[in-house]
């Protein structure tokens, strides 16, 4: 079935990539140079399907994207792990001592900073978006400038990768949740949720709240707090959980309604991290 997808990025993005392993090759990509954009085509129904970053394991938290889905009541129907890379890649034909700029993102750039020290030459220019700079290479046939993008940029736009894996920290994954609109009620098989609660200030109130989890044999896999812009110093927890049971997982939903104000399920679906993974992060790479 072919399915629009809105993505934050260009095709041959990391987005692009997560988008292929959860849904496969039979898609349409709708390209949003930003995360409001993207849910504003959920909104308008332009797409039906959302990709959207949420942590990485270098820069932490995506705190907006949280907020986006809290206000706009995105539903969460599925996550993928990828290991990111990051390649030098240029038209056919030169090598690195023919490049003059290198343009990328201005986080590819910084996480890509030391290789670059070996080669002064090269002048380093931030850009809105890794695959979109490859896309006007090929395009505008630009000799002598280099992007810095996934390996999949190089084989949609046709260009030769000149240096693999440049990225200074080799372990550096992210987080990417599938989200939409209006989503059926199916649970079946999944074993991960995402919920979001306020709590007032009275002692122990998250305690308790971590507690009735426990109890139920949840498995507390992420918490993360918004200041709430309306109300100064009272925060949202936005809470990822793990269960094996989905009874229990109930059993945990309707204490928490009872014990937290302005409650939440953000969505219901399958761990994308494999149970037998030590580092689960790694479980995705993005070489082709």
């Amino acid at each position: 079935m072919n399915k629009i997808i809105a993505i934050q990025g260009a095709e041959g993005s990391n987005h692009h990539k997560v988008a292929q392993d959860f849904y496969g090759d039979d898609i349409q990509l709708k390209e949003c140079m930003s995360f409001d954009i993207l849910v504003d085509s959920l909104i308008d129904e332009s797409a039906s399907i959302g990709i959207m970053a949420l942590e990485n394991t270098i820069a932490g938290s995506i705190i907006p994207n949280y907020a986006l889905i809290d206000k706009n009541n995105l539903q969460i129907i599925g996550e993928e792990y990828l290991n990111i890379h990051h390649h030098l890649m240029a038209l056919e034909g030169q090598d690195i001592t023919d490049i003059q700029e290198v343009w990328s993102h201005p986080m590819a750039l910084l996480q890509c900073k030391e290789f670059f020290k070996k080669y002064p030459h090269i002048k380093m220019v931030e850009d809105v978006d890794t695959a979109d700079v490859a896309k006007r290479i090929a395009k505008n046939n630009l000799k002598g400038i280099a992007a810095i993008a996934p390996k999949i940029a190089a084989s949609i736009f046709g260009l030769t990768i000149l240096a693999d894996d440049i990225q200074t920290i080799k372990d550096n994954s992210t987080r990417f949740v599938i989200v939409q609109t209006n989503v059926p009620t199916i649970y079946e098989n999944c074993n991960k949720a995402s919920i979001k609660f306020q709590l007032n200030h009275k002692r122990g109130s998250l305690a308790a709240i971590l507690n009735a989890m426990s109890d139920c044999k949840m498995n507390l896999t992420k918490i993360q707090s918004l200041p709430v812009i309306e109300t100064p110093w009272k925060y949202s927890f936005f809470v990822d959980v793990t269960f094996e049971e989905f009874k229990e997982y109930q059993k945990s939903i309707s204490l928490i309604e009872i014990m937290a104000e302005n409650f939440k399920v953000l969505g219901v679906y399958k761990n994308g991290r494999h149970p037998s993974t030590l580092y689960p992060f790694q479980e995705k790479n993005e070489s082709i």
